[in-house]
């Protein structure tokens, strides 16, 4: 479990080296990651250093640590995959796939039992 966290702090040392934070300006990687500078820093390493915070935090969530933090290699939001959304957060088939149906929202309103009930007693008479 300590290297689960190792993919996502290795992709973001590398968008760091890479950076104009410190390539150009010269300053330290840890400095770049503080304050005054991360507002500098490309959208992809901030979005990798809140990743890589979120992984360590997974890693002492009690929730998480029973499976472990999901690989960042299969997770579908990272790589722009789309997103399925009969799934569900655990494992398992999702328990109404199958009898919930999508709506455009055009639909006539269906009548209630009780109206129903009264026009056939409306006919009868």
């Amino acid at each position: 479990m300590p290297s689960s966290c190792q993919d996502i702090r290795a992709a973001l040392a590398q968008c760091l080296q890479e950076s104009d934070c410190v390539m150009i300006y010269r300053n330290k990687p840890g400095d770049c990651l503080r304050p005054p500078l991360i507002d500098t820093m490309p959208t992809k390493c901030q979005q990798l250093k809140k990743g890589y915070g979120e992984c360590k935090r997974g890693m002492v969530d009690m929730r998480k640590r029973f499976r472990g933090n999901q690989p960042i290699a299969v997770s579908k939001e990272i790589e722009g995959g789309a997103q399925d959304p009969g799934n569900q957060l655990y494992a398992g088939k999702p328990a109404f796939s199958s009898t919930a149906k999508e709506t455009s929202g055009n639909e006539p309103i269906e009548k209630d039992w009780r109206e129903l009930e009264n026009e056939k007693f409306r006919k009868g008479l």
